[in-house]
């Protein structure tokens, strides 16, 4: 075995086990506890679970949502009991070994890119429009260089003014602090709300994917997510001018997603300029784990 990866979500802990060939050779899945003390102890369990599948020492990976200080080792997480907290290092502490950690969305990307639907690309950009919305930038086959941990957090755009007044939009609190960030429209549960708005009725997001054909409000309101959207990854072209787009996280899932944002990408860009081509994620909704053992193993190549 070459690596493993733990891919930690608000719901679940999937863990996956690597071959030398980089080829799936075990996985396991668990329900995410809700409290710190249980959170800490399923990742040490975890950790163990991967060495049990090969042998001690293998190089594990932790692919999270949230963020880490890089200047205090605190956890910066809304879905995770483990914010103000040194996770990373309780972890490490309780499983008796060291670890390494990346962020999910960061992890997505470069599995995507090493493996996955970007492979061949560069600079390849990685999106998770799920619970929340943040992404990765892989270049030269690895993570773009950071300085504060930060880049990639692009759900905290301000939402583009255009779209937010031509349909009276609401400006909400974000779970970061400021008000109107691109998460909060955007994100699955962005999506609901602007169904919320446009039909004065409470829908989840699946609900708005699944009848956005046959009913005009969730019709309407798909059409305004795909405007935000639009916006938004126009924004990311125009900056990173990246080669290819991968989409993941539970949105990914709607029919004919890339195709619709293909072709309102399409409308909007500058005339007579390319758009890069939008792939969903191959490896799925725990691709990340892939990418933590990645990121595991090449720490331990450095």
């Amino acid at each position: 075995m070459i690596a493993a990866g733990i891919d930690l979500g608000g719901t679940k802990i999937e863990v996956q086990v690597f071959d030398d060939a980089w080829a799936l050779a075990a996985r396991q899945r668990w329900p995410t506890p809700k409290s710190y003390p249980e959170l800490v102890q399923a990742m040490a369990d975890a950790v163990r679970w991967c060495e049990d599948q090969a042998e001690k020492g293998l190089p594990v990976g932790v692919s999270a949502a949230g963020l880490i200080n890089p200047a205090t080792g605190l956890a910066l997480t809304a879905n995770l009991a483990a914010s103000g907290r040194p996770f990373p290092a309780d972890i490490a502490r309780a499983a008796g070994r060291p670890i390494a950690w990346i962020n999910d969305c960061r992890a997505l990307a470069l599995s995507e890119a090493r493996f996955g639907a970007a492979k061949g690309f560069d600079p390849a950009l990685a999106l998770i429009f799920g619970t929340g919305l943040a992404g990765g930038v892989v270049t030269g086959g690895q993570i773009m260089r950071a300085y504060s941990g930060l880049g990639g957090e692009f759900g905290h755009f301000p939402l583009p003014a255009g779209p937010m007044i031509a349909h009276g939009l609401p400006l909400l609190p974000c779970g970061c602090g400021r008000v109107g960030c691109t998460e909060t429209l955007l994100s699955a549960p962005g999506l609901a709300r602007i169904a919320a708005h446009v039909t004065h009725r409470a829908y989840t997001p699946e609900d708005v994917i699944a009848g956005r054909s046959s009913d005009a409000g969730l019709q309407k309101a798909w059409s305004i997510w795909l405007e935000l959207a639009c916006d938004f990854l126009i924004t990311l072209c125009f900056t990173i001018d990246p080669a290819v787009i991968v989409i993941g996280g539970g949105l990914s899932n709607a029919p004919n997603l890339g195709n619709d944002l293909t072709c309102a990408l399409q409308a909007a860009t500058l005339k007579d300029f390319a758009i890069p081509p939008i792939r969903l994620a191959q490896g799925g909704d725990a691709s990340g784990a892939r990418g933590a053992a990645y990121a595991a193993w090449h720490e331990g190549q450095s």
